[in-house]
């Protein structure tokens, strides 16, 4: 790692502060609920232009699917860091490309 985050870490830090996987259906509908704020801001172009407009942007939205898509993971009891893996080598057999996914990156 370069000192960024990873993937453990977000799926560590969302559980510590919002896990209930009694709401796994209600996490999913905010999921689509951001996922269709991000289309929004993707079509209007919006990104922030200083820390004050982030509210609404496609940054901000990004990270709202993400933390979803997370918590829902987290829901299942998902190691995102180990399905990731698994989903790329079968992803690259189905749809060879130049990049080769590399582990502790």
């Amino acid at each position: 790692m370069d000192g960024r985050i990873s993937v453990a870490y977000l799926q560590s830090y969302i559980k510590s502060k919002d896990h209930h996987p009694e709401l796994a259906k209600d996490y999913f509908l905010k999921l689509a609920e951001e996922t269709g704020e991000l289309a929004r801001a993707m079509h209007k172009g919006l990104r922030p232009r200083s820390s004050e407009e982030f509210r609404g942007t496609v940054d901000e939205e990004l990270w709202d699917v993400i933390y979803f898509a997370l918590a829902i993971a987290n829901c299942y009891g998902i190691d995102m860091e180990s399905v990731i893996p698994q989903k790329e080598a079968f992803n690259n057999i189905r749809y060879p490309g130049p990049a080769p996914f590399e582990l502790d990156r």
